[in-house]
């Protein structure tokens, strides 16, 4: 397959066209008409005093007339060729053409809108490729693995026993997962997951999704700390346990066996501040505008060897983005990283009010 041509930035295209400095079409038209009516008659005028007869001296205008609105006609409607074309080419799969924006007027602007919705096709078009390789790779892994094992047990190179079990339940779970993550990405993206708002007691909440990563990681120690203990946010209870899953299975599997990861709550001047703070490598400052991308994994903070299939902060990102909040990592001293998420106050909020009295004061 050949490689795409890079897409052409419009700003280097330095064609001017006759007109373009005009900033309306009605403009363009009345110049060409007047144009074309001005050289009409000093041909035919000039023809006369040269001595050509009144007939040759209308087809000489006539020509003339045709030329001037045919130079500056062409300028004017040369972006809709080019716009023409490139939706041909785009029909065909390729989202590198550009058309030239010069002019000021509203065929300008149309080129301008077209340039940006081809830039947003071939950004869909690269992230869906992206997609399917991703996806396909993942799924590609354990499957293999698991093909592997039930062709040893069914040919009797290996015996039937717990440990063969237990690891084709891994692969079959890490299937579930990440299925499970790919529909969830796909409702959130489709905007067909409704939000079910209420205040909601966040200990309860941190506790519970701590106690189920215990069960999957026990060899990691998860401390919670809310402050004040009655501490009460507002927002989906199931979508903001979701991300807390999200950010404590990443945490955890980037933490050393015997480390401890901590989950910290508070409020703060926005809304809820939730904290989750592991002991792993961390994340580099050029990779922290790139994690929150689908599959994405930084050589040292995402993995797959270690089981992540790179979507949980996508995940995470939507979630919050739904409450209005805000998510985003920090480093943690001496190393880790602290994945801080902030939902927004609600109206009405008691120790909200009791807090924005205490900073005025």
């Amino acid at each position: 397959m050949s490689r795409p041509r890079l897409p052409i930035d419009v700003k280097e295209l330095d064609v001017r066209r006759p007109l373009d400095s005009f900033p309306s079409i009605k403009l363009k038209l009345s110049f060409v008409i007047a144009a074309a009516v001005a050289g009409t008659i000093f041909v035919f005028w000039l023809a006369i005093k040269v001595g050509v007869w009144p007939s040759g001296s209308g087809i000489l205008a006539g020509l003339v007339a045709v030329a001037i609105v045919w130079f500056l006609a062409r300028g004017m409607t040369s972006p809709l060729r080019e716009m023409a074309e490139a939706a041909e080419a785009m029909a065909k799969g390729d989202y590198s053409s550009r058309v030239t924006a010069t002019s000021h007027d509203e065929v300008g602007a149309l080129a301008r809108a077209f340039n940006k919705m081809a830039s947003e096709l071939a950004e869909t078009d690269r992230v869906r490729r992206d997609l399917v390789a991703n996806v396909s790779h993942e799924l590609r892994t354990p499957i293999t693995a698991l093909q592997a094992k039930l062709e040893n047990l069914v040919d009797g190179v290996e015996e039937p026993d717990r440990e063969t079990f237990e690891t084709m339940l891994v692969q079959v779970e890490r299937l579930g997962r990440l299925v499970q993550q790919l529909l969830d990405l796909s409702r959130l993206e489709a905007g067909v997951v409704p939000l079910e708002r209420s205040p909601f007691p966040v200990e309860p909440l941190l506790e519970h999704a701590v106690r189920e990563q215990r069960l999957h990681q026990p060899a990691v120690d998860v401390a919670v700390s809310v402050e004040p203990a009655d501490l009460t946010a507002n927002g989906d209870p199931e979508r903001v346990h979701q991300v807390v899953a999200n950010l404590l299975e990443n945490a955890v599997r980037f933490t050393p066996r015997g480390g401890t990861v901590e989950v910290r709550a508070h409020r703060s001047p926005q809304g809820v501040t939730i904290e989750v703070l592991d002991e792993g490598p961390g994340i580099p400052d050029v990779e922290r505008a790139r994690v929150f991308e689908r599959f994405y994994r930084a050589d040292a903070a995402r993995s797959s060897r270690e089981g992540g299939a790179g979507l949980g902060l996508a995940i995470a990102r939507w979630i919050v983005d739904l409450h209005g909040g805000e998510i985003h990592p920090e480093d943690r001293d001496p190393c880790g990283c602290r994945m801080v998420v902030t939902l927004p106050a609600f109206a009405g909020d008691p120790s909200t009010e009791r807090t924005d009295r205490t900073e005025r004061v």
